[in-house]
């Protein structure tokens, strides 16, 4: 066991060993490997925008799988299971097979374990090896009873390790490991375990159909969608790169992009800026009339002194801009109107977008803020008729009938261990997806349309939740919790589920006059105070004028009264 000065952990900066750097370059660079090409890199770091939201459901609270926190102290405790577990392993060497022969087929393997992570590994290549053998027996041990589960022949549990597990899972130590070693920063590759079987078993098939027990049992102890039939055979175990992969690539559905699709997810930006196709004349004079106002609209956004500052204020003051923008739709349908639509909009939005662009810069050292998905939560879909019905599929049963206003939701159990997993599988496809965050779409929707308790008891009152945990605000704050991403991606299926959802939602005239008084009366006061106020001042103005002046006789009116 390493000395306490040695101890590092994935987050600290590491001692660089700058010899063992330029041997293992020198080893790359030279030595040549089968399936060089097939190993991609699929153990990260997880962001560290999703890590500050909340560090323990990314930080293993109990035991160690591999390099990245291998060297903390408080996780040493379990070193003795690990060990119990080594020993057990070989027990059941046939042949007489010693541990060390073990080792030595995984530091074969070394140049293919060491491109899995995407940190560089800062050990040498006999305590790597010795690392992946000791942690892989301890997960093959602890993965024995769920493949037992699954009607394979269990090869036994130490005595150690039963003080920790069961096969009925009641114990709060197994639920604590199984949070560890689905965590993304705490894996090994897949290959690692399937070596070990190998050797164990001396026959390939047999590893394959042991590690699959294992899988298929590990995958319904784990995954929110019970329902859901793992489809994995013998022969696309390979493909896997580690359990937290296995269990995101059996969960989550492919979903691939159109060129239309992808084309609009590149060209996102540009859209809003208006419809081409206008005229070429109507164009030239709309940049002369948009280029005069841009000018009149700098000089003025930096003049603040004396009366200017006040001129600035009052063209930019929202009453002002609300009784343009009142008539707009109005003027613009207007002919001639159309050539100076788009210039004068963008005048009367400059200022705006200058103190957007102020805030962007002041705010530029914070992290982004992702706002939620904009759709109304269950209880206000369930007002306006929408029906839920559960599904027995996975993310890609999500759907919405117009016609029967039903809204198809897969069931998805919740329990102790649910935020961890949902987690790290949202940072397990930020890290590695290269084409849209399903699964990170499906949490926000979840937290789009759960905002209180109350929500998550009428979706499991409509058989959509199974909620295990103790209180139904337990599973609303787990949602509400997960809105952090790092970045936002086109779903196109969810997207029209949304879309589809909210055209229902907002076409209720409930809704539309809820709206309109939202937008025009209650969000307006402004507005009408300002009217007001210029009316009671134009009534004093006109009081004043016929205490001054015979209004009648001004506005030519008679007195039809009989003498």
């Amino acid at each position: 066991m390493p000395s306490q000065q040695n101890f590092k952990t994935s987050n600290s900066k590491p001692n660089f060993d700058e010899h063992l750097w330029i041997i293992h370059i020198r080893r790359t660079i030279e030595e040549e490997f089968e399936n060089e090409c097939e190993v991609l890199v699929s153990i990260f770091n997880v962001p560290k925008l999703l890590m500050l939201a909340s560090p323990d459901s990314y930080t293993p609270q109990e035991v160690a799988i591999g390099p990245y926190h291998y060297y903390r102290p408080e996780l040493y405790e379990m070193e003795r299971y690990k060990l119990a577990a080594a020993k057990t392993t070989q027990k059941q060497l046939r042949n007489n097979i010693k541990f060390q022969y073990i080792v030595d087929q995984l530091t074969e393997l070394e140049l293919l374990v060491r491109a899995s992570y995407h940190k560089f590994l800062d050990f040498s290549p006999d305590t790597l090896a010795w690392m992946m053998a000791i942690d892989g027996s301890f997960l093959l041990e602890f993965l024995q009873i769920y493949a037992i589960r699954e009607g394979a022949t269990g090869t036994g549990i130490s005595s150690r390790m039963s003080h920790l597990v069961d096969y009925a899972g009641r114990k709060s130590a197994q639920n604590a490991i199984l949070r560890d070693i689905v965590m993304l920063e705490n894996q090994i590759p897949l290959f690692v375990l399937r070596k070990i079987l190998e050797i164990q078993f001396s026959d390939s098939d047999l590893a394959d159909d042991m590690l699959l027990f294992m899988l298929s049992g590990f995958l319904k102890e784990l995954s929110p969608f019970k329902m859901i039939k793992s489809e994995a055979g013998t022969s696309s175990m390979q493909r896997y790169s580690h359990l937290l992969d296995y269990l995101y690539e059996m969960i989550v559905p492919k979903v691939e992009l159109a060129p239309h699709e992808i084309t609009e997810l590149l060209e996102d930006h540009h859209r809003g800026e208006g419809e081409e196709g206008s005229e070429t004349s109507s164009a030239t004079y709309s940049s002369y009339v948009k280029d005069f106002l841009t000018h009149f609209s700098k000089i003025i956004s930096k003049v603040n002194k004396g009366p200017f500052k006040i001129l600035k204020k009052l063209i930019f003051s929202r009453p002002i801009k609300l009784v343009f923008a009142l008539p707009w739709k109005i003027l613009s349908n207007l002919p001639g109107f159309s050539i100076i639509k788009q210039p004068v909009h963008y005048f009367m939005s400059a200022e705006e977008k200058e103190e957007i662009k102020t805030e962007n810069e002041n705010d530029k050292n914070k992290p982004p803020l992702v706002e939620e998905i904009a759709i109304p939560c269950v209880t206000d879909l369930l007002k306006s008729g929408v029906r839920f019905l559960p599904t027995t599929g996975n993310i890609s049963s999500i759907s919405f009938d117009p016609k029967t206003v039903t809204f198809h939701l897969p069931i998805i159990s919740l329990d102790v261990n649910s935020e961890v997993v949902l987690r790290n599988l949202v940072a397990y496809e930020t890290s590695n997806a290269s084409g849209p965050l399903v699964f990170t779409r499906y949490t926000e929707l979840m937290n789009g349309i759960i905002d209180t308790e109350e929500d998550v008891k009428l979706l499991r009152e409509k058989g959509v939740i199974i909620n295990r945990m103790k209180r139904d605000k337990e599973a609303a704050d787990l949602w509400n919790g997960m809105n952090k991403s790092i970045r936002l991606t086109k779903v196109p299926f969810l997207d029209k589920v949304i879309e589809d959802v909210n055209k229902h939602y907002n076409g209720r005239w409930i809704v539309k006059t809820r709206n309109f008084l939202k937008s025009y009366v209650f969000g307006s006061w402004q507005f009408l105070t300002l009217l007001a106020a210029i009316f009671l001042l134009m009534l004093t103005t006109l009081q004043a004028f016929c205490s001054v002046y015979m209004c009648s006789r001004f506005f030519n009116i008679h007195n039809d009264r009989s003498d």
